[in-house]
């Protein structure tokens, strides 16, 4: 039998099963999911959705910001049913059974994974501002290995510490984009808004694709509820606001870069690259240093993430139960990380920022439909633990955030599709090792 989440929060709870503080309060969640959506593909991803379709990249950032509202407000609802560590694992193995959850997860995992070292790539890119040498060869693979080590020594050492890194970092990314918006928007040249060139409709839809890279991230935030203080009402305050928040930021951004960034489709660096036009060179320094702050909170976030759902799945019986293990110091699962850093690690020195971010899309659009699936199911389950959080029209809401996934996912490659495929298969022996013992 497996078991169940709790239907209520516990109020001043401080030590859940299997010894996890809860540690995260209403600000410090918003603060994690704003660090696992802003700061990541936005500081890449400008260029190459410019070059792909113009100045329809504003509308473009209009239409994902449409799609990941609806699959924001499914997630809200749905989160607002349960307490316990595992987020969209732990919804698909509530309401499909544990085979559908298993795969749910294991995905889930292998995004945070190839998210993780998509954003190291990236990190390093923009290091190579003030490091040339850290950018190639063994100055890179020290950059990473540095870089990752870093983040396993820090989660171990407990919840709070990961916390309060994620808030300092929030407030860092945050100061230098306002900056780049505030000035940037007084130098803008509206004859570069051309529109002259309409994108095809596969240019316009790879576009969007590539972007829900820059929007998600937000379910980082629900994966480690069983270390947050009252999770069922926070957390859709939290999903909702980081939301609007990020899509405001974003189609100021872009329309800062297109306005004043004559060479945006060619630039490795776009924001830092238009900062230097408006800002001189300390401006470009200040929205470098703003983007290594950025991106470093957001891999805080999946380092957070990523072993908290490998913790969930072995509590659950579905992986080996040593992954289920906790630190009799600092309540930490820190098996579950180690294994997970030591992937991020391999991945980070092996993968780019471009191969990495596509299949780690592909992956996020499966893992998100199934929630929208598990709202439905949820709703019209008897015995289904209480929703906090009620979504109008949630049915219909659903339905069409499933049916943009669909359109979405027929912009990947047959390719990349497979390579989901191959990785699905290949935890069937472990899930199916696991449930055996």
């Amino acid at each position: 039998m497996r078991p169940q989440p709790l239907a209520q929060p516990i109020p001043g709870e401080r030590i859940i099963r299997a010894n996890l503080v809860r540690a995260i309060g209403r600000w410090s969640l918003l603060a994690l999911v704003i660090n696992g959506v802003i700061g990541a593909g936005i500081f890449g991803l400008p260029a190459r959705i410019y070059a792909l379709a113009g100045t329809y990249s504003l509308p473009a950032f209009l239409v994902c910001a449409f799609f990941i509202i609806l699959l924001v407000l499914c997630f809200a609802e749905v989160a607002s049913r349960f307490v316990d560590t595992g987020g969209p694992y732990l919804y698909a193995q509530s309401a499909f059974g544990s085979l559908v959850g298993f795969e749910v997860g294991w995905l889930m995992w292998l995004t945070r994974l190839t998210g993780f070292a998509a954003l190291c790539n990236l990190l390093v890119g923009y290091l190579g501002y003030f490091l040339p040498a850290a950018t190639s060869g063994i100055g890179r693979a020290v950059s990473i290995f540095v870089i990752v080590v870093g983040y396993i020594f820090v989660n171990i050492l407990g919840i709070r510490p990961s916390a309060v890194t994620s808030n300092v970092f929030t407030v860092g990314k945050l100061i230098p984009l306002l900056l780049f918006i505030g000035v940037g928007l007084f130098f803008i040249e509206p004859q570069r808004y051309s529109l002259a060139v309409t994108p095809s409709f596969e240019d316009f839809s790879t576009t969007v694709l590539l972007l829900v890279f820059a929007f998600t991230g937000f379910e980082v935030a629900l994966i480690p509820a069983g270390e947050t203080r009252d999770p069922r009402r926070y957390t859709p305050f939290a999903l909702l606001a980081a939301i609007g928040i990020a899509t405001v930021l974003y189609v100021l951004i872009q329309a800062v870069c297109i306005g004043t960034l004559p060479t945006l489709a060619d630039s490795r660096r776009p924001l830092a690259d238009a900062a230097a036009l408006f800002l001189g060179s300390g401006g470009a320094t200040v929205i470098t240093a703003g983007a290594l702050v950025s991106i470093t909170g957001t891999l805080n976030t999946g380092m957070i993430a990523a072993p908290r759902l490998l913790f969930a799945m072995a509590e659950h019986g579905e992986l080996p139960g040593v992954l289920a293990r906790v630190h009799p110091r600092f309540h930490t699962p820190y098996v579950a990380i180690l294994i997970s850093g030591a992937l991020m690690l391999v991945l980070s020195l092996s993968a780019s920022f471009i191969a990495a971010l596509k299949i780690s899309t592909v992956i996020r659009l499966i893992t998100y439909a199934s929630t929208c699936f598990a709202l439905m199911s949820l709703r019209s389950r008897e015995g289904a633990p209480p929703a906090s959080f009620s979504v109008p029209a949630g049915r219909v809401v659903a339905v069409a955030a499933i049916g943009l996934s669909v359109w979405l996912l027929l912009s990947s490659t047959w390719k990349e599709v497979a390579l989901v495929a191959a990785v699905a298969a290949a935890g069937l022996p472990i899930y199916l090792f696991s449930r055996q013992r």
